[in-house]
C-alpha cells in the first residue's frame, strides 16, 4: 500500500478535530489616565497580559483626571462611570488609577502584577455561560446557554477596542514622556439584557475593522460569566 493510502486510512479510521482558538476566560479591565504618573507601569503590563489567549485585557481610560494638565486623548465618561459602578458595587466610595477589576469581581492595583497573576489564576475556570460567536459580512450572531440551575439577569455587552497606539504627553505629570497603550476601549455597547433560563440568541450588526469583543456579566457591572473575541 502506498504511503499516501495509508495516511487516507488512518484519517477515516481517527478523524482530525479542527483547533479552535483558546477564547479568553478572565476578564482584565485596567482604570488608567495619561494624566496620572503612576499609570505607565501598569499600561506595560496590561500589554504583556494583551498577548495571553486565556486574557481579554481592556485598557478604560477615564477623565477626572484631565484637569490636572493633560487631557486623556482616549479618556470616556464612560468608562469613569463604569468604574463608579463597580465602586458601588463593592461598597467602596472612591476611585482610583491605576486599578485592575478581574471579572467584574475583585479589584487590585494595577501596579501589583504578582496580585493580578493570582486573581487571574483563581477565576481561570470561567463562569456558568458557553458562548458563541461567529461574524458573517458586517453581521454578529450571538448565542449563549447557562449552565442548569445557573440564573439572574445578564447584560450581553460588544466592546470595540483599538489595540495599539502611542501618545506623546507635553503636560502634567507624565510631560515629556511617549507612552503605548494597548487594547484602548473605544465603545461597550449594551445589547440586551439576557435571562439566564433560557437560551440568547442574538443577532446584531458590526461594521468597521476595530477589534471586536462579547462580554456577558450580571447587572453590567457584576461578575463576569463568560466572553469571546470577535474573529
Amino acid at each position: 500500500m502506498t504511503r499516501i493510502g495509508t495516511l487516507f486510512i488512518a484519517l477515516l479510521l481517527y478523524p482530525v478535530t479542527p483547533l479552535r482558538a483558546q477564547e479568553p476566560t478572565v476578564l482584565v479591565e485596567l482604570f488608567t489616565s495619561q494624566g496620572c504618573s503612576s499609570c505607565p507601569p501598569a499600561d506595560a503590563l496590561l500589554r504583556e497580559l494583551a498577548r495571553r489567549e486565556d486574557v481579554l485585557a481592556l485598557a478604560l481610560h477615564v477623565d477626572y483626571w484631565d484637569y490636572i494638565g493633560w487631557k486623556d486623548i482616549f479618556a470616556r465618561p464612560e468608562n469613569s462611570a463604569r468604574q463608579r459602578a463597580y465602586a458601588a458595587a463593592d461598597g467602596r466610595r472612591m476611585v482610583y488609577t491605576p486599578q485592575i477589576i478581574i471579572d467584574g469581581s475583585d479589584e487590585v492595583m494595577g501596579t501589583h502584577p504578582k496580585d493580578v497573576a493570582a486573581l487571574i489564576e483563581k477565576h481561570s475556570a470561567g463562569g456558568d455561560v458557553s458562548l458563541d460567536i461567529v461574524r458573517a459580512d458586517d453581521s454578529l450572531t450571538i448565542e449563549a446557554l447557562a449552565a442548569p440551575g445557573a440564573e439572574g439577569i445578564c447584560a450581553v455587552q460588544l466592546v470595540r477596542y483599538r489595540r495599539h497606539a502611542t501618545v506623546e504627553i507635553t503636560r502634567g505629570e507624565n510631560a515629556g514622556r511617549t507612552l503605548d497603550y494597548t487594547n484602548i476601549v473605544t465603545d461597550m455597547t449594551r445589547l440586551a439584557d439576557w435571562d439566564m433560563r433560557t437560551p440568547l440568541n442574538l443577532q446584531v450588526p458590526l461594521t468597521g475593522d476595530l477589534p471586536a469583543a462579547v462580554v456577558i456579566q450580571h447587572g453590567r457591572n457584576g461578575p463576569v460569566e463568560a466572553m469571546a473575541r470577535v474573529h
